[in-house]
């Protein structure tokens, strides 16, 4: 079946091509931990074989975007977690004993046992389509399922490379992967999947999760929202700023879990805006270099230049740390900051998603804890400071999909770790075991003994059945 819907079928190549892998998935039966394996070599096989043309579409979707960038977020990040999940498939998809109450069920057993749960929609954003894209699969097909997937109208490119290479390493019943060509991902997010997982903002997760209601279809939302960080005036600044402008200007800050606002001690304000222009000014001097990523069109390029703008005749105070103007033609927008912020401005109230910090000054923690709590629940919370107690006073009460301490987005890398939102961030989880468990069922199973003692508790009830209930009740009270 081919990935094109110039026609007006596109409901029903859809509708097939799910019955088709269904229907695989019924007659193969579950698969053995061996075929998993396979699937999972073929994949980083895709990775490994292919590396240079992959990077090469994902730079031309992007119009430029850093070699290094995608090597490292995205190439050896999406192999890494492939390697983990071989690593650890048998210890995962192991029988597992639970246990049995022997007062009234001696003899039986209990045993938990993943299953997959058949055919899973994954709905892949352009932002980091390789790593994403390969790590989810890799949690869905060490689950034994099989994978529909629908790629992002920003990433033409590599979603033509991989139509093409796919089914060199997979049958169309076990992987097929889909173009955004214009209504795809509207009738992808209505198809009847055992599971969908959706990367992307939270207005259109309402929407694909409003859809995947009709089928009564389980979602995994992904999604972004304004991640914070803070800066204890005990920590060494500068390290801070090394680490935390170097996850800023990452991708250009399009990252759905890079710093979205900073809270710096109002003491430490001004060497904070030195320490920042003087790390840019080292590592970053021009937006127009190769190493610097361009924002991925000129919608998005747009969105940032007014969100500054409106910040400014606002009031908002706009620090340019490149001093250089943002070139519409590349894409390329300079690193800035934005200090007094209010929630009357459009960089207080949406996720950036670019080149911009948001920066605010505190006297107190709590009142680092009291903002946060006020907004949405965060995908990401980075806590710097070397004081455990204070560390333990942020985790404790600012709740957040994931943290990184001392260091920011670098949780998300971590196979053993899950990653995924909580609230308005997102539910569901991929990444390690959860990953697993997030696209198995599994499937509870109890073994009743060869004899039970339950037969004695069949009406019509007597005096035996009286002392047996009341025993019961009083030894579990």
């Amino acid at each position: 079946m081919k990935a094109n819907f110039d026609s007006i079928d596109l409901e029903s190549q859809l509708h097939d091509c799910l019955q088709q892998q269904k229907n695989c998935a019924t007659i193969e039966g579950i698969e053995s931990i061996a075929v998993r394996k396979a699937h999972l070599l073929n994949l980083k096989a895709i990775i490994n074989d292919h590396r240079e043309a992959l990077i090469e579409a994902v730079n031309q979707d992007y119009g430029n975007r850093s070699r290094h960038e995608t090597l490292l977020a995205e190439i050896i990040t999406a192999t890494d977690d492939i390697n983990s999940s071989i690593k650890h498939l048998k210890k995962w998809t192991k029988v597992q004993k639970r246990k049995v109450d022997l007062s009234m069920y001696f003899g039986a057993k209990n045993r938990l046992i993943p299953q997959p749960l058949g055919v899973v929609g994954l709905i892949v954003p352009w932002n980091f389509p390789i790593n994403l894209l390969f790590s989810q699969l890799s949690a869905v097909f060490a689950a034994g399922n099989k994978a529909m997937v629908k790629l992002s109208e920003n990433s033409r490119h590599l979603a033509a490379l991989l139509i093409q290479l796919i089914p060199q390493y997979f049958e169309p019943e076990k992987l097929q992967i889909f173009d955004e060509t214009g209504g795809v991902g509207v009738a992808f997010s209505k198809l009847p999947f055992d599971h969908l997982i959706f990367t992307g903002s939270g207005a259109t997760g309402k929407k694909v999760m409003a859809a995947a209601a009709e089928n009564l279809t389980a979602v995994t939302l992904e999604l972004g929202g304004k991640s914070p960080a803070v800066i204890d005036p005990n920590y060494p600044l500068t390290k801070a700023v090394e680490r935390l402008m170097f996850v800023k200007q990452f991708n250009a800050g399009q990252i759905c879990t890079t710093i979205d606002y900073l809270f710096v001690h109002k003491s430490q304000k001004d060497h904070f805006i030195q320490a920042a222009s003087e790390w840019v000014g080292k590592h970053v001097p021009d937006i127009h270099h190769k190493d610097y990523t361009s924002i991925i069109d000129d919608r998005a390029f747009q969105r940032l230049c007014h969100c500054v703008e409106e910040a400014e005749n606002k009031g908002a105070t706009v620090i340019n740390l490149n001093n250089q103007q943002a070139d519409s033609s590349a894409r390329k927008f300079p690193l800035t900051l934005i200090f007094d912020s209010t929630d009357e401005m459009e960089i207080d109230t949406r996720e950036t998603f670019g080149p911009i910090l948001m920066v605010k000054t505190y006297l107190q923690p709590e009142e680092v804890v009291t903002y946060i709590a006020q907004r949405d629940r965060p995908l990401a919370f980075y806590p710097f400071s070397q004081d455990k107690a204070l560390v333990n006073f942020y985790i404790n009460n600012v709740m957040s999909g994931g943290v990184s301490v001392n260091d920011a987005l670098f949780h998300v890398g971590q196979h053993d770790l899950p990653f995924g939102g909580v609230g308005a961030s997102g539910m569901g989880h991929y990444h390690g075991y959860e990953g697993f468990l997030n696209f198995s069922k599994m499937r509870p199973v109890f073994y009743q003994a060869s004899f039970s003692s339950l037969k004695f508790l069949a009406p019509p009830y007597g005096n035996f059945a009286d002392r047996i209930l009341k025993f019961l009740t009083h030894a579990k009270s």
